[in-house]
């Protein structure tokens, strides 16, 4: 038998290897491909709260001159004005009209506090100012405190990526130009803070208007760049007939414990108000909005009837703020409209005299979640098809207005939709 080489029994292991050969005495072969990384964690969309009427909290100091009553304090530091129920009953609650009424300038078509009444919205970025309206924590003053707790249950931290955007309710956007030039700030740190992961608008009521202005403004690029979603609960897009009914007769905030004709001398005060009339997008020239035995008020004569409920101030803050009630243009980013329905809900009001100045008429109901009208609730579908960006709706039979913001199938699903990438 022939002598097999060394050589040739590395060619011989080699062939019955597979053609791999390792020499016993070369370097180290090369090292096995690394393993595939992991799949890259997801980042949490921060959430910025963006509330609704009465949605945050209000500070003021009195440095007054004299009061309405002997009971009311002329000088005061800063402390709560909103929410403070104690604040709301007989007498205080005169004092507290006193102090957080506006008075509208004709010349400069603006508003202003009392004199020697000075306001602030305390709390811009802490979400706690919008989770509770009350800061004592009152149940009655719980607000966007649920969702924020589901949100926690997903990861979230509070003031990191969870945020809240407290702004002055009583005034309509053309007063709070202040509050666009912070949210858009706000919401740039935010994804700067956040491995630059763009950001959700959860947004209620009147919120949802609001954030739709301030959208509305941005390029396209910036809310491609900054802006993931909006998410609006119970959005009041198209206004509300309820705006009429409180500049008729004022609003009880729905306790038995408050006067509506008392609260009227503040609510009617606000260009909120005016801004939360019925839009002309949605409610045609034709409809009827008051009844009397003689006539009756169309939306096209709506003038006329704050002519003759004696109060031409509420007319000339709708002509202020009605560019904004004509742009429904669509906010070109990704939209969840979850609201209430099958609520009886005011659409029209009955008077029984032709005079109708500090009447309080008949309320004549229709649909919608008891504050906010069908249509309006609805108004975001107008989008579909308008943009490229997707909008989704979520009707939730029997919940109000503000019963949707502790709603369970609602809280399931923004943590579904918080959870996708």
């Amino acid at each position: 038998m022939k002598h097999i080489t060394f050589f040739g029994l590395l060619l011989f292991v080699a062939l019955i290897s597979g053609g791999h050969c390792f020499w016993p005495f070369s370097k180290k072969g090369k090292d096995p491909p690394p393993p595939p990384p992991p799949p890259k964690e997801h980042q949490l969309s921060p959430v910025i709260f963006v509330p609704g009427d009465g949605g945050s909290q209000v500070e003021a100091r009195l440095n007054k001159s004299d009061a309405p009553y002997f009971v009311c304090e002329k000088q005061h530091d800063w402390y709560n004005l909103w929410l403070d129920l104690e604040q709301l009953v007989i007498p205080m609650v005169y004092c507290w009209i006193d102090n957080v009424k506006l008075y509208y300038d004709k010349i400069t078509r603006t508003t202003h506090n009392t004199p020697g009444v000075e306001t602030r919205i305390p709390g811009w970025g802490d979400p706690e100012v919008v989770e509770w309206i009350d800061p004592t924590h009152n149940s009655a003053g719980a607000y966007f405190k649920d969702i924020a707790n589901v949100l926690v249950q997903l990861g979230y931290v509070r003031r990191h990526n969870i945020l809240g955007a407290p702004y002055d309710f009583r005034r309509a956007p053309n007063e709070n130009a202040q509050f666009f030039i912070d949210l858009k700030q706000l919401v740039e740190d935010a994804y700067e803070a956040n491995n630059k992961t763009p950001v959700t608008f959860i947004t209620h009521s009147m919120g949802s208007p609001m954030t739709l202005v301030f959208l509305q403004e941005q390029t396209m690029e910036w809310k491609a760049q900054y802006v993931r979603r909006q998410i609006s609960l119970a959005g009041a897009w198209a206004g509300s007939f309820k705006a009429i009914k409180v500049f008729a007769m004022g609003d009880d905030l729905d306790s038995f414990a408050l006067s509506a004709k008392i609260l009227r001398a503040e609510q009617i005060s606000h260009p909120s108000t005016a801004w939360l009339l019925p839009s002309p997008l949605f409610w045609k020239p034709s409809e009827v909005i008051a009844m009397t035995p003689s006539r009756n008020y169309t939306m096209a004569q709506l003038q006329q009837f704050f002519t003759d409920i004696d109060y031409q101030t509420g007319w000339e803050m709708r002509k202020d703020t009605i560019r904004y009630s004509q742009n429904f243009s669509p906010p070109d980013v990704e939209v969840h409209c979850i609201y209430g329905d099958g609520v009886s809900t005011v659409e029209r009001l009955q008077y029984k005299k032709d005079s109708i100045a500090g009447e309080t008429p008949k309320l004549i109901m229709g649909i919608g979640d008891g504050t906010v009208n069908q249509r309006s609730l609805r108004a975001c579908q107008h989008w579909s098809g308008l943009t490229s960006s997707p909008v989704s709706t979520l009707a939730l039979q029997g919940v109000d207005h503000m019963g949707i913001l502790a709603n369970k199938d609602m809280l399931q699903y923004v943590r579904t939709v918080m959870q996708q990438p």
